[in-house]
């Protein structure tokens, strides 16, 4: 979900007042991301891809196919855990058999891995929350994610009215860049993850009831994921909590008929970002504007004192206000 924060320099270089990088800067800037890319290669290096088998084959999951889609999810994670375990890695072994007792509409054990669970009856859910989730988030890392998803599912329980059953999704879809990368500066991950994305909201429709109201969640990185998907999608709301920029100026920029929310927790470190585009040989760094700012034009809600890692706290005001959106409840929002 994105736990620490960037190098001291920031993901983003700031720009001179002309919007030009001066050359000192320009140079200490791929200096820092000539090292950050020398980190990861070196921290992949050190450890060696753990076997697993590939993701199981099954009809796509449906109404009618969701409990055997569930249970060959199931199985894939149980073989991925043993698998893992006769490799020597415990760590990956006991997160594999962790997610192999859940609900999965999607498991991929190899590499960082993939997962989608489902917390609650999504055949029967009016309301249906989506977690997107940022960087560092795998399956060696699920568990904290797990525990975001689980928090917000007994929210949603306490808050809805009688009769309101709801769902979240949590989607570990797409391959998080690493805190300290060079992929994290880019929208290059979030561009492939943006049709999966996509395509799991077409799932859910043919899954839950016909009238269900879906809302995605997006956190850190997870929000420029949210982003470059919006366009077109059949959501109610995009939520973009601890968001560097989601690549587009402004809502409008975003193409969406969802209301579009965003917050800010006043101990994230987020805030020192520079909201800023530039350009660099072969690649664009930075995700624009401000998510909280006026200019960019989200519904602002109240995120109180909250961390990086701290939307998803019981008792938070930002849970309950992700609660209060997830449920339809806008004039329940406490705003910012």
């Amino acid at each position: 979900m994105g736990q620490a924060p960037p190098p001291t320099a920031g993901p983003h270089p700031p720009p001179s007042r002309r919007g030009r990088w001066r050359p000192g800067r320009n140079r200490l800037w791929r200096q820092a991301l000539l090292t950050a890319a020398t980190v990861v290669a070196l921290t992949a290096a050190a450890h060696p891809t753990i076997p697993a088998p590939p993701p199981a084959r099954h009809a796509p999951p449906t109404a009618a196919t969701l409990a055997s889609v569930y249970a060959a999810n199931r199985a894939d994670a149980a073989e991925a855990a043993a698998m893992a375990a006769a490799h020597g890695d415990a760590h990956r072994a006991a997160a594999d058999r962790a997610l192999a007792a859940r609900e999965l509409l999607a498991f991929d054990g190899r590499g960082p891995g993939q997962a989608t669970e489902v917390l609650g009856e999504l055949r029967r859910a009016g309301r249906v929350a989506v977690l997107v989730p940022g960087s560092d988030t795998s399956i060696d890392t699920y568990a904290r994610f797990h525990r975001a998803a689980a928090a917000l599912y007994d929210e949603l329980r306490r808050r809805a009215p009688a009769g309101t059953r709801v769902a979240v999704v949590a989607w570990l879809g797409y391959r998080t860049p690493g805190t300290v990368s060079t992929t994290v500066t880019t929208t290059a991950r979030a561009d492939e993850a943006a049709p999966r994305l996509r395509a799991l909201t077409g799932q859910l429709r043919a899954i839950a009831p016909a009238r269900a109201r879906i809302s995605l969640l997006c956190h850190s990185y997870g929000s420029v994921v949210c982003g470059r998907a919006a366009h077109g999608l059949d959501v109610g709301d995009v939520v973009l909590v601890g968001s560097p920029g989601t690549g587009a100026g402004t809502v409008a920029g975003l193409h969406t008929r969802a209301r579009v929310w965003a917050a800010r927790g006043s101990r994230d470190w987020v805030a020192h970002v520079p909201h800023v585009r530039a350009g660099l040989p072969g690649a664009t760094v930075g995700f624009g504007a401000d998510p909280v700012s006026r200019a960019f034009g989200a519904r602002v809600f109240d995120a109180a004192d909250a961390d990086h890692s701290g939307y998803f706290t019981p008792g938070s005001a930002a849970l309950a206000n992700l609660a209060r959106i997830t449920l339809g409840d806008p004039s329940e929002v406490t705003r910012a």
